[in-house]
Formats: structure tokens, C-alpha cells, sequence
């Protein structure tokens, strides 16, 4: 394969950070194309644990890591996970690391609003991790954002930066917050601007060139298709587009780029936050999924709320992200259980459904309808063949592929990386 694009199929947390580095070290090229720090992968490589937000997962490797246009860059978050890798022994340098020039920059006023207006919501939270990662999309969308390129030219920055300010003071002082000088804004740009400007880069001329030769590109989604801002349970979504066919608009590639869409699964389901959760579960259940499956976020820490696998749900994600192929991840989390849960449709006010509705007021009042399959006592920790595993493993594996209608490509048995099943036409 020429390319990989990876997005996560559920509502993130699927377990990505595996999968990406067992294809970064195979790949030339890794490329994250949306979201921002409040994304979380982690990785665990010689049983040391690497967390990256915003770094794509190639800078472990020390592979070709790029930051592409449709990202939010925090710039001193990005010093500062710069700086967290030193202390691991891994010096990141301009030389492997990119950050597209086009990028759009999170400011400390962005960051204050995102916090303010959460703090407003109340008992309506939504759950954003207080970043300033939405306040920065709005800012892109609105045409006032300032751009890691817009450090290059002051008397570009001064104009633009009044209009910034305008619209976020007057937000603030709304929210009876602390405003935002000029002054402040531009001292702080000015003393971390030739710490970031070294990375910056025309991230299309080295991806159009990667392409020519052929090279391996790796596409690194954040979050997963059911946070997408368009396709998933909105409002309760990320800020950005992370369906795959972001990859292209992200990176200042074409659209054909991605190459295989591969979308990562959880054997069950978990979410962190707030927002509709059909399959959740409140009893021991969940409660041992949860601690079997250390379900903790990776930047935020919060507990994950954990439920059965939604087939639905993920069907959805198949159709609007085009995957080519499924990785279900801990598969192993599951041993012991006595019988297990697949959601294969939905009660909506006395009526079967066969699709996730878009309305929040319906998707409240969903009622999982479940298939019940037999468990397994097995171990499957860290199993590396489908002959390994129990007769029912792989009858549940079988079952969602049928749900989902698309293929079962790698079924992951640990955190390690080596205890991997993938199937023989996924080929890297």
C-alpha cells in the first residue's frame, strides 16, 4: 500500500495509538490532517509509554511528521510536547518535523473562551476539553484566524489581531471574563514565534513529492467519525471534519491520497463526556469493562463510560468514512465474560430502527436492541492468529463484519504491538 489513512470508528478512544505506530514504522510519511492537542494517542513501544496530542506518532520513529493545514496549533502546547520527548530521549527537530504554514494558531484568549462558554453551558456541558480548539476552527471559518505563516509578517499580524481581539473580548466581557490587550497578545507571539517558525513548512510540495516517489504516507485521524462535526451526535462533537475524506482538504493533498481506509473499533464501546450513548452500561458489567480495559482518556484522564458494541453505530461510520477495513482493538477485555451483547437495531418510541437519527431528542430516547452471543473462559491476550482464538472469539468477529458489512482487517490482543492478527490482504 502507497497510503494508510487511520480515523477512529466509534467516538475515539478506540485504541488508535497501536495501530498507528505498528504502520509508522513501516511508513516514510506521517501526517495528522485534523483536530488539535485535546486529541490523544498513546504508545507503547519496548513497554515505554510515549503520549502524544498533537505530534504525529512518526516523531517517535523520527520519520517524516507532519502537521498539516487543517490542524489547530497551540504553539507553546506544542513546545511543551516537544519538550516532553526530550525528557524521554527523543530530540525532535525541524529536520523530521513539519508544521504546515497555513496552519491556524491557538492564542491564550482562545483557550480562556473555550473555558468560559463551557463554564456557561452549565448542566448542558458539552464536554470540550476547555483547549480553545473550537474557538480556533470558528476563527478559521470566520477568516480571522492568525496563521503560523502570519508570525512572519508583523504588520500583517498587527491589523488581524485587532480584529482577533474585538470578537473575543467582547465575548468575554460578556461572560464577565478577563479581556485580552493587544500588547499581551503580540508579546507572547513574539517570544514563542522563532521557537515554532524553525518547523514551519510548504507541507504540499513535500506531500506532492512523497507521492510521486511513491512513498508510504501514513494519514493519523484525531478522535473518530461519530465526533465528526457533520456526521456525528451534534452537538456533542469535536470541531473539525474527521471523516477521511478530511484527509486531502487537511494535508493539501488530492482527494484520492488516503489510499486504504482503515477504521479502528473497540470490541465494545466507550465514550468519554457527555452526549447520547445508547449501549452504555451502568452495572457490574460496565463497571468491569471499564477496569479491565483501563478506560481513562488519554489527555483529559476522565473515566470512560463504557456499554456493549454498537453495530449501527459503526455501520454509520462505514458508510460516511468509505473504510475499506476494521481493527477491533481488546478483544482480550472480553475474556471471561459469559455471554456478550451485540446492538444490532434500535427502539425509537415503540418503532425498530435501523440507523442512528441525527436529532438529539431522539437519539436520547434510543433503546438498544441487542443479539446475544455466547462468551469465551480463553484467554485471548495476546493471541497472534484467528486459529488461536476461541471458537466464539471468532464467531463475534465473524458477526460484526456481517453487522457492519466490511471486513475485519487486524484484531488487536494486547497493547503490545506485536500481538496483532491482521489479515492476509492487508498488506504493508
Amino acid at each position: 500500500m502507497s497510503s494508510v489513512t487511520i480515523v477512529g470508528s466509534q467516538w475515539g478512544d478506540e485504541g488508535k495509538g497501536k495501530i498507528v505506530d505498528w504502520l509508522a514504522s513501516h511508513a516514510d510519511v506521517v501526517v495528522r490532517f485534523q483536530g488539535g492537542h485535546n486529541a490523544g494517542h498513546t504508545l507503547v513501544i519496548d513497554g515505554e509509554s510515549y503520549k502524544l496530542s498533537l505530534l504525529p506518532s512518526g516523531v517517535v520513529r523520527k520519520k517524516t511528521s507532519i502537521i498539516g493545514n487543517g490542524v489547530v496549533v497551540d504553539p507553546q502546547a506544542l513546545l511543551n510536547e516537544i519538550a516532553r520527548f526530550k525528557d524521554q530521549n527523543i530530540e525532535i527537530t525541524p529536520e523530521f518535523l513539519k508544521v504546515a504554514e497555513n496552519c491556524p494558531l491557538i492564542l491564550p484568549s482562545h483557550v480562556a473562551l473555550d473555558q468560559a462558554r463551557e463554564k456557561a453551558r452549565g448542566d448542558r456541558k458539552i464536554g470540550t476539553t476547555g483547549r480553545g480548539i473550537g474557538p480556533a476552527y470558528e476563527d478559521k471559518v470566520a477568516r480571522r484566524a492568525i496563521r503560523l505563516c502570519d508570525l512572519t509578517e508583523p504588520e500583517t499580524l498587527d491589523w488581524r489581531l485587532d480584529e482577533l481581539l474585538a470578537h473575543h473580548n467582547a465575548l468575554l466581557a460578556s461572560l464577565g471574563e478577563k479581556i485580552f490587550t493587544k500588547e499581551e497578545t503580540l508579546a507572547y507571539l513574539a517570544d514563542i514565534a522563532p521557537k515554532v517558525l524553525p518547523f514551519m513548512a510548504h507541507v504540499p510540495e513535500i506531500l506532492a513529492t512523497a507521492l510521486e516517489q511513491n512513498k508510504f504516507i501514513l494519514f493519523e485521524g484525531a478522535q473518530a467519525i461519530m465526533l465528526d462535526v457533520d456526521h456525528g451526535t451534534y452537538p456533542f462533537v469535536t470541531s473539525s471534519n474527521t471523516v477521511p475524506s478530511q484527509t486531502g482538504v487537511g494535508s493539501g493533498t488530492g482527494p484520492r491520497a488516503g489510499g486504504y481506509i482503515l477504521g479502528i473499533a473497540k470490541a465494545y464501546t466507550t465514550r468519554v463526556g457527555a452526549g447520547p450513548f445508547p449501549t452504555e452500561l451502568f452495572d457490574d458489567v460496565g463497571k468491569y469493562l471499564g477496569e479491565k480495559g483501563f478506560e481513562f482518556g488519554t489527555v483529559t484522564g476522565r473515566p470512560r463510560r463504557c456499554g456493549w458494541f454498537d453495530a449501527v453505530l459503526v455501520k454509520r461510520a462505514v458508510q460516511v468514512g468509505g473504510l475499506d477495513g476494521l481493527a477491533i482493538m481488546k478483544l482480550d477485555v472480553l475474556d471471561g465474560l459469559k455471554e456478550l451483547k451485540i446492538c444490532v437495531g434500535y427502539e425509537l418510541d415503540g418503532k425498530q430502527i435501523n440507523r442512528f437519527p441525527y436529532t438529539l431528542e431522539a437519539q436520547k430516547r434510543l433503546k438498544p436492541i441487542y443479539e446475544t452471543m455466547p462468551g469465551w473462559d480463553q484467554s485471548t491476550y495476546g493471541v497472534r492468529s484467528r486459529d488461536g482464538l476461541p471458537d466464539a472469539a471468532n464467531n463475534y468477529i465473524k458477526r460484526i463484519e456481517e453487522l457492519t458489512g466490511v471486513k475485519v482487517s487486524i484484531i488487536s490482543t494486547s497493547p503490545e504491538r506485536e500481538d496483532t492478527i491482521k489479515s492476509d490482504d492487508f498488506v504493508v
